[in-house]
């Protein structure tokens, strides 16, 4: 019986910030963009579903609470499949083939569910674009901090979020055009025979094809596989081929040594026991800890039941489309902020920002609703929870994630930290419709509230700050910090 293999970092790790590199930008840029593109039509067909709710429920007679919450939580299951599968296989064949398989997944996803004439087929078609979502969640991020150099990375990462909100803000936008105005007095019915209630959501959801094939599976065919990939499969003389082309020659062998120090008496097969070892384990439930609260922070809940939130705060149903996509706009400006400043400002002070911030607003906007305010002071609020998370916790999450676990077992780690944050994203989206009925918006923002406050102690008693640090230096601090 072969013995787990043991985790092992040079002893003579530097505990500070190395020179930067003079990178290649422009190849680094593109080759990171189109595996950012994972990002696009995962924020796309996550939140597609906000707008179509309006239609597809009265197509399916969706009507009590428990259906329509499992409507749109159905997709998080096949994201929690994604997510536990995206490890192993991504070890096993590679981050990149991983991907291509992600953006085959959601081209015929998108079609199926555009197409589907049944309750029971949409479900099927929305687990199945939830798996092309956990792949993408999981590998894009990865991916990308694989490839890039250390003084960047953070910039990097952030562009994978940055499409990610992109994404959200073209299903936002694709919702409201190709929807026709509704009538502020329109019945069920009357929705249920439109143009709207027959046919529009169905090219709502069927949109996505287009960039799935056209961009996203093209684009992958032309990008080099991780190099820290490469160096665990023994497939030494192309890793460093790749690391030339981004930092060049020279650096492509200090980078290559290193990579090699941290991946020394590891075999090529994953090892899941090593997860196990007491050192893995610590950073292991670190990661996990913050994916999960990422999601229990509430913020998702004004993207998937967004006309719910804006009903209660009294706005018209002709309103609530346009109401959608102020949101998505104001996601992707506050995400150029959390651009800017996630390299310079460091990862550790924007997650404990993004706590406190949205800990204030939610208890604002829960006194809100519990007072009747009505209109424009709730929707202030709501814009800016969104603008909180986006330029905080949205993006540096996925960036920690994609940072802390050691080389040997990131895609095992990272797939069990990315379920955890489905896990965490499915029971909150199920839940919310229960909680809003039992007891109200007010007790149910209140709620989220007390999770930020519970989300910034974690943060300031177990985060640490990895800017500016390679991710073998990060692995060497944190595999031996007490």
């Amino acid at each position: 019986m072969n013995a787990s293999p043991t985790l092992v970092t040079s002893p003579s790790a530097p505990a500070v910030p190395k020179p930067r590199v003079p990178y290649n930008a422009a190849y680094t840029w593109s080759v990171c963009l189109v595996a950012a593109l994972g990002g696009l039509l995962f924020g796309y067909d996550w939140v597609v579903i906000s707008g179509a709710d309006l239609f597809y429920e009265k197509f399916f007679g969706l009507t009590d609470a428990g259906r329509q919450g499992w409507a749109k939580s159905c997709a998080l299951v096949g994201c929690l499949i994604g997510a536990v599968l995206s490890g192993g296989l991504s070890d096993k064949f590679g981050r990149r083939r991983l991907l291509l398989l992600a953006a085959f997944l959601f081209a015929v996803s998108s079609l199926g569910t555009g197409l589907a004439k049944t309750f029971n087929a949409f479900v099927v078609w929305r687990i199945l674009g939830g798996a092309a979502i956990g792949l993408a969640s999981n590998l894009s991020p990865m991916y990308i901090a694989e490839l890039a150099p250390a003084q960047v990375r953070g910039k990097l990462v952030s562009v994978n979020q940055l499409t990610i909100v992109i994404g959200i803000l073209l299903a936002q936008l694709v919702n409201w055009l190709i929807s026709e105005p509704v009538p502020r007095d329109a019945t069920a019915d009357a929705i249920l025979h439109s143009w709207n209630g027959q046919s529009g959501w169905r090219w709502m959801f069927a949109a996505t094809a287009v960039p799935s094939l056209l961009l996203f599976l093209v684009g992958m065919l032309f990008v080099p596989e991780s190099p820290r990939w490469l160096v665990r499969n023994g497939q030494r003389q192309e890793a460093q081929r790749v690391l030339a082309r981004l930092g060049g020659a020279a650096w492509a062998v200090d980078a290559l040594a290193e990579i090699e120090t941290t991946l020394a008496h590891t075999s090529e097969r994953v090892n899941f026991r090593a997860l196990l070892e007491p050192r893995v384990r610590r950073i292991l439930c670190l990661g996990v800890v913050l994916a999960f609260l990422q999601q229990w922070c509430g913020i998702n809940v004004i993207f998937y039941y967004a006309k719910d939130v804006f009903a209660a705060a009294g706005c018209p149903v002709s309103d609530i489309l346009l109401n959608i996509v102020i949101i998505g706009l104001a996601n992707l400006s506050f995400t150029f902020v959390a651009l800017h400043t996630v390299d310079r400002q460091g990862r550790r002070f924007l997650m404990l920002a993004g706590w406190a911030g949205l800990a204030g607003i939610y208890l604002l906007l829960g006194a809100g609703y519990f007072f009747k305010v009505q209109g424009l002071p709730l929707v202030v609020l709501v814009v800016s929870a969104i603008a909180c998370y986006a330029c905080t916790l949205a993006p540096v999450t996925w960036v920690v994630l994609a940072e802390i676990f050691p080389n040997r077992i990131r895609g095992a780690a990272m797939s069990i930290a990315v379920f955890a944050l489905w896990t965490g994203c499915f029971t909150l989206t199920y839940t919310f419709p229960l909680l809003h009925q039992r007891f109200g918006a007010a007790a149910t923002f209140w709620t989220y509230a007390v999770i930020c406050v519970v989300g910034f102690w974690f943060c300031r008693a177990k985060l640490p700050e990895t800017k500016g640090k390679t991710l073998e230096q990060i692995e060497h601090e944190l595999l031996n910090s007490r």
